[in-house]
């Protein structure tokens, strides 16, 4: 259920982002939920063995390069899906996967938060 939730919380951010930037663009509602259930499943697969790849990088930039793991994962994304969800460049997905991880975040704090105060 929670991945669902999640799958449905990109697709939600997918066509809110492409509203903001011309050089992204995703094709109605259907395309961004086709687009996040794709993204879920590379992130899945492909995401832990370039993770694991390049743990030296991200090592010595204290993480940061996460943000360009996930740069790829919508690039690939877009590259598999061209029909449904275009990406103009690599500084874009930059970009984007750095304001998706920190809507994920807010999202996923006030989601999830098991404190009751």
């Amino acid at each position: 259920m929670r991945w669902i939730i999640g799958v449905l919380i990109n697709a939600v951010l997918f066509v809110a982002l492409s509203g903001f930037f011309t050089s992204f663009h995703v094709d109605g509602f259907t395309g961004a939920i086709i687009a996040s259930f794709v993204l879920a499943i590379l992130n899945m697969l492909v995401r832990p063995i370039l993770f694991i790849l390049t743990l030296p990088i991200n090592f010595l930039t204290l993480g940061l390069f996460t943000f360009v793991l996930n740069a790829l994962m919508l690039e690939l994304t877009s590259f598999f899906l061209e029909s449904y969800i275009q990406i103009d460049g690599f500084g874009t997905a930059l970009l984007i996967a750095l304001l998706m991880s920190l809507a994920n975040m807010v999202i996923n704090s006030v989601l999830w938060n098991k404190d009751p105060n």
